[in-house]
């Protein structure tokens, strides 16, 4: 891997667009804004504004907001391959685990990789 000419924020840039597009074409619905951020081994993904019209109405009581969150969570980890195969291609290394969750208040979803080595060190400061 050799990230001599690319910037940490072009690669959290090119994460960024490659979740939207997931999210839209895998869950129907993008974001509203997607920023990323690459500390160590991790790669935090923040997106906003990812509930539909149905998933607020539906947040409106305690078991709607459940069913939201479980509905998503089991979501996205059948799409777990996909994503660690975008992370992958944009970065050269592998994901070891993935975590997340959504907030049924605000509409934002965050997701949590941890890869096999700290992806920092190979940007030039």
């Amino acid at each position: 891997m050799n990230f001599s000419k690319t910037t940490k924020g072009q690669v959290e840039s090119a994460i960024s667009t490659a979740i939207t597009k997931f999210e839209t074409e895998y869950m129907g619905r993008g974001p509203q804004e997607t920023k990323t951020y690459i500390i160590s081994d991790l790669i935090f993904v923040r997106l906003k504004g990812v509930l539909t019209v149905a998933e607020k109405k539906l947040s409106e009581d305690i078991e709607g907001k459940m069913l939201v969150k479980q509905t998503r969570m089991r979501l996205l980890e059948n799409a777990r391959n996909i994503l660690e195969t975008i992370i992958k291609n944009i970065t050269g290394l592998k994901v070891i685990s993935l975590h997340t969750d959504i907030s049924t208040v605000t509409g934002e979803r965050i997701i949590v990789f941890t890869l096999n080595k700290n992806l920092e060190k190979f940007f030039n400061r």
